[in-house]
């Protein structure tokens, strides 16, 4: 399911309320700032963010075209998102709520501006940088089959094979 591009949304059901609802409990619960569907195995385009917890990760946020407070937003329920990424790139630590312990630098746009619908039907435009543009693209790319470890570069990528490893024998002697 995690390798899997995902559906979009064509109607805003009852269970896909429920499942954006289910979504940001569970992200809330595990201290996540993000969360896209198909981590819970639903293969649709729909994702929650909430960086709330950090404003000071961010430096603007604008909503169709006007900046805005970012707390008054959080959190984002997103449905069938377009990204858009700025030139400049940036370094920055990600991790993820499917693999948990496993951190990496990510080079990521600095800024993005994000269209997408929200639960109501309504089509949004947020541009933003710091934390809540790599949050966006980070589950973007869950919506789109890739994952964060996908984007390591490629001595990296051999360290995390290891910690992969040693994780997935941790694992293993736990269910023994």
């Amino acid at each position: 399911m995690l390798r899997a591009k995902c559906r979009p949304v064509t109607e805003v059901t009852p269970e896909i309320r429920t499942l954006a609802e289910d979504m940001l409990e569970t992200m809330k619960e595990a201290n996540g700032v993000g969360l896209a569907a198909p981590q819970v195995a639903v293969d649709v385009q729909l994702a929650v963010i909430d960086v709330s917890h950090n404003p000071d990760c961010l430096t603007y946020m604008k909503v169709n075209g006007e900046k805005v407070d970012m707390v008054q937003h959080m959190p984002i329920v997103f449905l069938n998102p377009v990204l858009e990424l700025g030139k400049d790139k940036e370094i920055g630590e990600e991790g993820c709520l499917s693999f948990p312990r496993l951190r990496g630098d990510i080079r990521r746009s600095s800024e993005v501006k994000v269209t997408y619908t929200t639960l109501d039907g309504s089509t949004v435009t947020v541009e933003a940088d710091g934390l809540l543009a790599r949050a966006f693209q980070h589950e973007i790319d869950h919506l789109n089959g890739i994952l964060f470890i996908d984007r390591l570069n490629a001595v990296a990528k051999v360290g995390m094979k290891r910690k992969l490893a040693r994780l997935m024998q941790e694992w293993e002697e736990d269910d023994e």
